[in-house]
C-alpha cells in the first residue's frame, strides 16, 4: 500500500512523538487516514442537483421558445439534463475538493468520530497501565481533527485545550501541509500536557508508528 506520508516524514515525527511522551507521560499515537467514510450519497447528491439545475433551465427556454418545441428538441433536453447531472456525479469521484460542497458538517462530524473510535479500540489503545493513550487523527477528506485521550489522560486535556490544538492544526491541515499539522497538533499537545507532567516517563507501551489509511 502507498503511504500517505514518505519515509522522510514518518521518520520526523516518530522522533517528535517519543520527545513528547518523555516529557509529557502520555502514550500518544497519530493516525493519517484519507476519509473516515466513501459518502456514496456524494455522487448521487451532485447527479440529483446538476440534473434539477439543467432541467430548469431548459424549462425556461421552453417557456420563452415554444415555437422550438419539438421531438428533437424534446430529446436533446432530455440528454442535456442527464448528461450534466453525470458529469457533477463523476467530478465528485474525481475532485475531492468538489465533492466536500456535497458533505453534510453534522455528518463528517460524526464519520471522523466514529472512525477514530474505531481505531483507538481496534488498536487497543486503551491497554496501557495508567490508562494513558491518546489518539491524534487527521481526516484528509474531511479535513478534521479529532483527539481521543483516554480516562487516564483525559483529565489533563480540556475540551477547550483540544479545541485549541484542532485549531492550531486547521489552516496547515487545508493548504495541504499534512506533516506541518501533525507538527504544529504535537508541539501544542506536549505544551499542554507537559504543563500537568508528574515524574518521569514510564516504559514505551503503544508502538510510535503513525497509522495510516488509503483507500484505493
Amino acid at each position: 500500500m502507498k503511504h500517505i506520508l514518505n519515509d522522510q516524514e514518518r521518520g520526523q515525527l516518530d522522533r517528535r512523538i517519543v520527545e513528547a511522551e518523555k516529557r509529557t507521560g502520555a502514550q500518544i499515537v497519530l493516525a493519517v487516514v484519507e476519509r473516515s467514510d466513501s459518502y456514496a450519497e456524494i455522487p448521487w447528491k451532485a447527479f440529483a442537483l446538476a440534473a434539477s439545475f439543467a432541467g430548469l433551465v431548459v424549462f425556461f427556454q421552453a417557456m420563452l421558445r415554444p415555437e422550438w418545441l419539438t421531438h428533437t428538441a424534446v430529446l436533446r433536453a432530455l440528454a442535456t439534463t442527464l448528461a450534466a447531472g453525470a458529469v457533477c456525479a463523476f467530478m465528485t469521484v474525481c475532485l475531492p475538493w468538489f465533492a466536500r460542497f456535497f458533505l453534510n458538517a453534522h455528518r463528517k462530524e460524526r464519520e471522523v468520530r466514529q472512525h477514530a473510535e474505531s481505531l483507538f479500540l481496534s488498536h487497543q489503545l486503551f491497554a496501557t497501565r495508567k490508562r494513558s493513550g491518546i489518539l491524534l487523527l487527521v481526516s484528509l477528506f474531511e479535513r478534521q481533527v479529532i483527539i481521543l485521550p483516554d480516562t487516564g489522560i483525559s483529565t489533563r486535556l480540556s475540551r477547550e485545550a483540544m479545541q485549541d490544538i484542532i485549531s492550531l492544526m486547521t489552516p496547515s491541515l487545508a493548504s495541504g501541509s499534512v506533516t506541518r499539522a501533525l507538527e504544529e497538533g504535537l508541539a501544542k499537545l506536549e505544551e499542554i500536557l507537559a504543563a500537568t507532567a508528574t515524574g518521569e516517563a514510564g516504559e514505551n507501551e503503544l508502538p510510535d508508528e503513525i497509522i495510516e489509511e488509503k483507500r484505493s
